[in-house]
């Protein structure tokens, strides 16, 4: 079995909420695509629910795209603490942590229902399962906390 990155990184010793750079990929014409973490929540001590965790994710996918140029995908870890962010190019983990963060200011501050895309059975594949009061929540507390540009150092963004 090949080595994932990810299960070698230390989880004890990372500092959430921050944005890691994982790995920069290049293609055989030398197209970068860059994977990052975007760690909402502390390891081991913490999960975003799952209905809290989807409609952020929803919601993001649309929000980081306004905001990241070459966005690919984000999507969610599986053990809800966070998610995984590709990108064509090499954007800068504070670059990366300041659209985050203001991605989840939005959600904190503006977003109502009628704001969050594919929330109906032919949009979602779990359309009964998602929570905006407790997306607005967790990007309160995650806000709270601020986001660091480095997974061991508090580096909190502006």
């Amino acid at each position: 079995m090949g080595k994932v990155e990810s299960f070698e990184l230390d989880h004890t010793k990372v500092k959430a909420p921050y944005v890691r750079l994982i790995t920069v990929e290049e293609g055989k014409k030398g197209d970068k695509i860059s994977n990052f973490d975007l760690r909402l929540v502390q390891p081991n001590e913490n999960a975003i629910p799952t209905g809290g965790l989807h409609t952020i994710e929803h919601l993001l996918a649309g929000l980081l795209r306004d905001r990241i140029d070459g966005y690919i995908d984000c999507s969610p870890f599986g053990c809800r603490t966070g998610f995984h962010l590709l990108v064509w190019g090499t954007p800068s983990t504070t670059d990366v942590a300041k659209a985050l963060k203001e991605a989840l200011e939005e959600i904190r501050d503006k977003i109502q229902w009628e704001d969050v895309p594919g929330t109906t059975i032919k949009s979602c594949g779990n359309y009964r399962d998602h929570s905006l009061f407790s997306a607005k929540q967790w990007s309160r507390d995650i806000l709270e906390k601020g986001i660091s540009d480095d997974p061991f150092e508090r580096n909190v963004v502006e």
